[in-house]
């Protein structure tokens, strides 16, 4: 079917026809899209302005391109979260009507590093404790976590293996997160969670690098989360002053 309908640039009345297929099941979840003349030729289209719009398309993580294979539509983020909103992994997936769960990798306690000095604001012989562990919804592993804490803070008996780090502060050590500085970095594939997160090749991972901060502004927790891009989807409400 021709999509000459309106005055638009043609690339983006491409990417509304094509999102609209999708979004109507005429395309899956990861269902393999119809070839590049195939498609240009359904739509009434020349390839260059096909190509602009899987660009973009891809862009958006709507599609994914498979060098060789071919093009497949994305899974749709099944976690979205405004960046402006503190709250846990385990908050995130419970709020999806999902259950959350915990695979548990190790966890120590070592020497603070430079890093910690400077994060923490802690003496070089300052113990952490380090806690690697996968986060899971459904039994499905979503979220790659490590953690690091200041052993001075913790109480002297607690479990670990509570799901929530923010509850078990807030319960056993009597400490509030109130906010939290964080880095976004998008990654592609990661040779080690990659694997442990399920991951394709193709599926990019979200790291969010977060200190957080009790009320007294005081650094109690360091988190490393390794979030799979095509199950969640941060963003953020920016005004303007």
């Amino acid at each position: 079917m021709s999509i000459k309908s309106d005055n638009r640039h043609l690339y983006l009345q491409v990417i509304d026809k094509i999102k609209e297929d999708i979004d109507s099941g005429t395309y899956k979840e990861k269902e393999k899209l119809p070839s590049e003349f195939e498609l240009s030729k359904s739509l009434g289209v020349s390839r260059a302005t096909l190509r602009e719009a899987l660009r973009i398309l891809e862009e958006e993580n709507v599609i994914i391109r498979r060098h060789g294979v071919g093009t497949f539509v994305n899974s749709k983020p099944r976690f979205t979260s405004g960046i402006e909103q503190l709250d846990s992994v385990t908050g995130m997936i419970e709020k999806a009507n999902l259950t959350p769960g915990t695979i548990f990798l190790s966890s120590s306690i070592t020497g603070a590093t430079e890093d910690d000095v400077k994060g923490f604001r802690c003496e070089i012989d300052e113990e952490i404790f380090q806690l690697e562990r996968v986060r899971t919804a459904n039994c499905e592993p979503v979220v790659y976590c490590l953690d690091k804490i200041p052993t001075y803070i913790l109480p002297e008996t607690f479990d670990h293996e509570q799901e929530s780090l923010f509850k078990l502060l807030e319960e056993k050590a009597n400490i509030y997160i109130s906010y939290a500085v964080t880095h976004i970095d998008p990654i592609g594939y990661h040779e080690k969670i990659s694997p442990i997160l399920q991951c394709d090749p193709e599926t990019s991972l979200l790291l969010l690098k977060q200190m957080h901060f009790d009320a007294q502004d005081r650094p109690v927790l360091y988190s490393l989360n390794y979030f799979r891009a095509d199950h969640f989807s941060f963003h953020v409400v920016r005004k303007r002053l």
